[in-house]
């Protein structure tokens, strides 16, 4: 099954019962019954079936729009939409629902409006038409002459906001989490797709703000540039500039991708697919192939040496294969911490597994750097790093140039600069890995695997070595 989609119906929709800022009462309801409530504040249930269909559309769309980009959430609120007709439509908390307006939405409500080759739903403005105007905007009493006509609820919709509007029908129903933030302080080291939507964010946010520089490649990795492009950001807006990522950094840059973008106006710049497509699987389950199923692996096997309750692995079975080994390992370590035993990685598997791993290590009795793959450092090694790991990595680094000519051999002074990367990122090629020249726990393994190799290769008799030194002062 593939990741779940760029948009989803809401559950649920949080309405704040005033203005924005108003000290007001925020109700959580269906997001069906919300759209009904709507439908039956703002348009006449004796309307001619298509303009009601097509205000519906754009009634719904309209919503999402605001759930979809967290216009409210971003600024700090904690809701989804206002009741205020200033800000957004109408909602008359407890009235009554026509019937035939319940029919409808019980049949559109999971049906939204995007434009061209955008996924965002559509921030549908409309007026009523007759006391108020909106110039591109749907004119609510004009798509009754329109129907009258005889033009169909999508002929409706066109005519007013342009032939370029599709309607995109039976989109997935999921909970409404209750923003986006995934609850994690993002730091130099970090890996994962949230890292690549910051640096997404920050590469659109630069082209209207030049002072904060731009990220290449935008791949997950949180390293020195995006280390810098944070502070940069965070400086800009009068937030802490310490280049980590938390929650006020996370929700100013959603605010401020959605302003650049104008999301939530008529004329939005557009996300396409190509700018939300991931990089790393929001899941992982049987079927899945490649090195994020292979870190997977390895995660669980590292576990699986400290906990009864999970399977041990054999170092084959490490293969980047979600098979059934795979799918029962991850279902019994979501057993051992009382999560959902589906035996498919999700986000919440995955961070804990992270820290369980980040926990082990933690307790790690220190053992010999280059024998013992346990004890290897718990997070991403990236350019911008300093430190003991650091130097590890360039040791290691060193001893395999001696056997392969095309790794360069970098200065050990524990700093992790373009030379280190680039090292790495060769060595990554040989192993088959991806070649971004951060260091993580399978980058760490081949490593220390082809270490093994040349030091193997390199001896003359049982202990014996070829006279040069292996440890600390080991140097290029």
């Amino acid at each position: 099954m593939p990741d779940r989609p760029p948009v989803v119906i809401p559950e649920t929709i949080t309405v704040h019962l005033g203005p924005p800022d108003a000290p007001a009462e925020n109700i959580t309801v269906p997001f069906a019954e919300y759209i009904k409530n709507v439908a039956s504040s703002e348009i006449y249930p004796t309307w001619p079936e298509e303009a009601i269909r097509a205000n519906i559309y754009a009634q719904i769309s309209y919503a999402l729009n605001r759930v979809f980009t967290e216009w409210y959430r971003s600024q700090g609120y904690d809701f989804d939409i206002t009741n205020s007709t200033r800000y957004d439509q109408s909602f008359v908390a407890g009235r009554d629902i026509f019937e035939n307006i319940s029919t409808l939405v019980d049949e559109l409500f999971n049906d939204y409006l995007t434009r061209g080759n955008a996924v965002e739903p559509l921030f549908a403005q409309y007026c009523n038409g007759t006391t108020v105007t909106c110039p591109g905007g749907l004119s609510q009493w004009g798509t009754v002459p329109l129907a009258e006509q005889g033009l169909s609820a999508e002929e409706i919709v066109r005519s007013f906001y342009g032939n370029d509007i599709n309607i995109i029908r039976n989109a997935p129903i999921a909970p409404n989490l209750g923003g986006s933030w995934p609850g994690t302080v993002f730091r130099l080291g970090d890996v994962s797709e949230d890292v690549r939507t910051i640096q997404n964010r920050l590469n659109r946010i630069s082209t209207n703000f030049p002072t904060i520089p731009k990220i290449y490649p935008a791949d997950g990795i949180y390293d020195a540039d995006t280390e810098r492009a944070v502070r940069a950001f965070q400086q800009q807006f009068n937030l802490t500039p310490d280049g980590i990522a938390g929650k006020a950094t996370w929700y100013r840059l959603a605010f401020l991708f959605n302003t650049v973008k104008r999301l939530s106006e008529l004329d939005s710049e557009g996300l396409t697919l190509e700018d939300i497509s991931r990089q790393f699987p929001e899941t992982l389950r049987e079927g899945a192939s490649g090195p994020g199923v292979q870190l997977l692996q390895y995660f669980l096997a590292v576990a699986g040496e400290y906990y009864d309750q999970l399977p041990r692995w054999q170092a084959a079975g490490i293969d980047g294969i979600f098979g059934p080994q795979t799918r029962a390992a991850a279902a019994a370590y979501q057993r051992m911490l009382g999560l959902p035993e589906t035996g498919v990685v999700d986000r919440t598997t995955w961070n804990a597994l992270v820290s369980t791993y980040r926990s082990i290590l933690a307790a790690q009795p220190t053992q010999g750097w280059l024998e013992e793959v346990a004890g290897l450092p718990d997070i991403f090694l990236v350019e911008g790093m300093r430190g003991d790991a650091v130097r590890q990595a360039q040791m290691l680094i060193n001893i395999i140039a001696r056997g392969y000519p095309q790794v360069p051999t970098v200065t050990v002074d524990g700093i992790f600069g373009p030379a280190t990367r680039d090292a790495a990122a060769v060595i990554q090629s040989l192993a088959g890995l991806p070649p971004t020249g951060a260091i993580g726990p399978l980058t760490w393994e081949d490593m220390a695997q082809l270490a093994r190799n040349v030091l193997g290769a390199s001896q003359t008799a049982e202990g014996q070595y070829p006279g040069y030194p292996v440890g600390e002062e080991a140097n290029a």
